[in-house]
């Protein structure tokens, strides 16, 4: 009796791709990943599975719950739910073999097992940057970082992007010098909603935790200062706040926005914005979030910030780091979706070797005589019609295809067709490499 199949399926929030999808998705992965080892990131990878003791030493609330967490034989494990835990439990644990400031790029998967719904998945790749230094860490990083995004999204070139930088001591001390630094986070929450809600609701759920209303005119002003970066930074210089924590952040804001300017960043590219507020119990500086200006609904495609001490939980080592991150796979959802990215190719082959009953040998001396000349070469070995090779080339998008019959062995030579123009010369299989670069350049 028949076995019956099985039902060919994957679990929601997970995404699969087909080839030229996927070819896509690589290409703007080494796009980022070039990015970022060109400014001297190191390359690491952590393992997925971690001993829950140590993946979960801050986790949390809402964290904790979306844990993946399992039990092999006496060991309480669980998978990485992002690629910035096992940084501090890798850095505490080789801190005596690393190189201070340490510069480390990580593009990987993490998981967490939270609702699926448009746009979220259970498993998806981080990109991540961070610079991690031992006691102190220079302002200077504090520009670098949006310098790798401004980079990274030029290249990718999505469209016209604005990075928004704020800093933490300046609302931090803002709202201390209003008496309100029991209600910091609760309000912060409420004014990260901004976008989202609009002001007068904002107001509404501030009434709501209490504040008074001067106190709601001045946080409404301050949030709704206007202007070019140095506008802003005159204006939050005329408040005439004396809270040190909220000068500092002044200071930096100034500082950073002089080295961004010094790292060639385009003033029509960033702009200091004072409703990011950014991991309310993480980040200790300056924040970032990345918009694509046409597609704003997406949301950030790129944040991150500086925090004072990556990690408290394994060492007493301080380590402050700033560091920004890509969720790569819900971009790339998005991205495709709204239409701004469109797979061109199926195959990653510039050129297709078609024997016609020949002689393998000479097939393979003409395949790796176009991949000597630096292209990617497939192999058709099939003994079908020429017909049927040429469909094949041509629905995988091939722009290339080097005939080889017995015409082509007595002379040394393959008759070589550009299947864009349908145009068809014989050339020797020395020069295959040249007259595809000839015509790639016509």
């Amino acid at each position: 009796m028949a076995k019956d199949k099985v039902k060919p399926r994957i679990l929601t929030g997970f995404m699969e791709l087909l080839p030229e999808d996927q070819i896509l998705f690589n290409k703007i992965y080494d796009t980022i990943r070039e990015v970022y080892e060109s400014f001297g990131f190191l390359p690491l990878d952590t393992p997925v599975i971690e001993l829950s003791e140590v993946l979960l030493a801050k986790a949390g609330g809402e964290t904790e719950k979306q844990i993946y967490r399992f039990s092999k034989g006496d060991n309480d494990l669980a998978l990485r739910f992002d690629l910035t835990v096992p940084l501090a439990r890798y850095v505490a644990q080789h801190s005596g073999q690393l190189t201070f400031p340490f510069k480390r790029y990580q593009m990987s998967k993490v998981y967490r097992g939270e609702r699926p719904q448009k746009g979220r998945f259970r498993e998806f790749y981080q990109c991540d940057i961070d610079i991690i230094g031992n006691g102190e860490l220079d302002i200077a990083y504090d520009a670098e970082m949006p310098a790798v995004i401004y980079n990274v999204f030029r290249k990718l070139n999505f469209g016209k992007f604005t990075i928004r930088l704020n800093n933490r001591k300046v609302l931090n001390g803002f709202f201390e010098s209003l008496g309100l630094e029991n209600k910091v986070a609760d309000i912060l929450r409420t004014i990260d909603k901004l976008d989202k809600i609009g002001k007068e609701n904002v107001i509404e759920e501030l009434e709501k935790l209490e504040v008074g209303k001067k106190e709601i005119e001045n946080i409404i002003e301050f949030i709704s200062i206007e202007g070019s970066t140095y506008e802003k930074i005159n204006a939050l210089r005329k408040l005439n706040i004396e809270n040190e924590k909220f000068n500092e952040g002044v200071d930096e804001l100034e500082k950073v926005s002089n080295y961004m300017r010094a790292f060639d960043i385009d003033d029509d590219y960033f702009e200091i914005d004072l409703t990011i507020a950014r991991g309310l119990d993480y980040y200790t500086g300056t924040v970032y979030e990345t918009v694509l200006d046409d597609y704003r609904s997406l949301g950030s495609v790129c944040s991150g910030g500086r925090y004072d001490n990556l990690a408290e939980y394994y060492t007493n080592s301080k380590l402050p780091g700033i560091g920004i991150s890509i969720g790569l796979t819900r971009l790339f959802s998005q991205l495709k979706d709204a239409g701004i990215i469109k797979a061109e190719r199926s195959s990653l082959a510039d050129c297709l070797v078609v024997p016609m009953g020949i002689d393998m040998s000479y097939t393979l001396k003409a395949a790796k005589a176009v991949r000597d000349a630096g292209f990617v070469t497939d192999v058709y070995y099939a003994d079908k019609g020429m017909k049927h090779k040429m469909k094949y080339a041509d629905k995988l998008g091939i722009p290339f295809v080097a005939v080889l019959g017995e015409d082509e062995v007595k002379t040394n030579t393959a008759a070589l067709k550009n299947m864009a123009t349908g145009k068809q010369i014989s050339v020797s299989i020395e020069d295959i490499g040249n007259e595809i670069k000839k015509q790639m350049g016509e």
